[in-house]
């Protein structure tokens, strides 16, 4: 059974400029991958590219084990639900209604919500912890609430492909824990999670699996306790880690300690 979304030899350019080059990747039901890397590595660009916002210039995109040019607007919309990186919404909107957008692949445009839209708008509201803030207008909050229902949305859209751009980046420790137990909470309901991610303990800890992009190239993929080695580190980010233990066990290099 093939995965719900995979890369094949992908290639893409801004301009003159190449952004990912030759890479592979397949991102399986019921897993969380992340995506680690430098600054510039590719990692929004692939998941900009499974989207298709950004053209392959080689290779191909299959979702569900089709090329993603035959699927239409309308279904790959409900077929993969995405957290863009720095996503913001200043609107004068309630946050419930923003949330509401995420059912709209489900339904006629300006459709009233049904029973079903009702009770997955609440569910993920519920699950982000953010029913207490529901029916304030987005621009009267926090960045670390309009993240939270900025990830409610795309959870409402129950899609089984959710595409995730540093969602962790403006949330305090606990919901930054709170946000990888969901992601993993989703991947455990069938979903394929693609998560990029700068936080390498977080990383380590809550993915199945990671890749390791640099200059646009797929330089390591498996495991953490394998992707995450003193060389790969080394070699992707130009440092060297500590290593960690957690509860007796020993873990993974996961804390950068200081620059090579």
């Amino acid at each position: 059974m093939s995965a719900p979304l995979s890369l094949v030899r992908v290639s893409a350019s801004y301009g003159s400029r190449k952004a990912l080059a030759d890479v592979s990747a397949s991102f399986p039901a019921g897993k969380v991958v992340g995506l680690v890397g430098p600054n510039g590595a590719g990692k929004t660009t692939l998941l900009r590219a499974a989207l298709g916002f950004v053209p392959p210039s080689a290779g191909v995109v299959e979702v569900l084990g089709l090329p993603r040019a035959h699927w239409s607007r309308e279904a790959l919309a409900r077929t993969i639900a995405y957290l863009p990186q720095g996503a913001e919404a200043h609107w004068p909107v309630a946050a419930r209604r923003l949330v509401a957008l995420g059912r709209l692949p489900h339904g006629a445009p300006l459709r009233s919500l049904n029973a079903s839209d009702i009770s997955a708008v609440d569910e993920a509201l519920s699950r982000c912890d953010a029913t207490a803030f529901a029916a304030r207008r987005m621009d009267e909050l926090s960045a670390g609430e309009r993240a939270r229902v900025l990830l409610a949305r795309a959870l409402a859209t129950q899609a089984p492909v959710l595409l995730a751009d540093e969602p962790a980046a403006h949330l305090d420790p606990a919901h930054q824990l709170h946000l990888m137990e969901l992601l993993r909470e989703e991947a455990g309901r069938g979903a394929a999670i693609v998560v990029t991610m700068h936080d390498l303990t977080l990383a380590a800890r809550f993915c199945d699996g990671l890749i390791v992009l640099k200059d646009g190239r797929a330089i390591a993929s498996g495991e953490a306790q394998t992707v995450l080695s003193d060389a790969v580190l080394a070699e992707a980010f130009g440092v060297a880690a500590l290593q960690l233990s957690a509860g007796g066990a020993q873990t993974l290099p996961v804390i950068p300690w200081r620059r090579l």
